[in-house]
């Protein structure tokens, strides 16, 4: 419960581009996971896989700062 009312107070220190970023990182995560998944190799776009991790965590970190460490 005391984990669920922390970042119930931490999200709402966000702003609206923090939720942009939220989103973003969830659709490179998605490539990434679509890329690596051995059924879906002739669906998918010629982008190496390892582009959309490394995106989605660079998106990631702003937002994950903001809702794990205290200010």
């Amino acid at each position: 419960m005391k984990l669920c009312k922390t970042l119930n107070n931490n999200i709402k220190k966000m702003k609206w581009y923090d939720i942009s970023l939220t989103k973003l990182s969830v659709l490179l995560f998605t490539l990434f996971l679509v890329t690596v998944w051995p059924g879906f190799h002739d669906l998918v776009m010629k982008i190496a896989w390892y582009w959309y991790l490394i995106l989605g965590i660079i998106v990631a970190i702003p937002v994950m700062k903001k809702v794990f460490c205290k200010k």
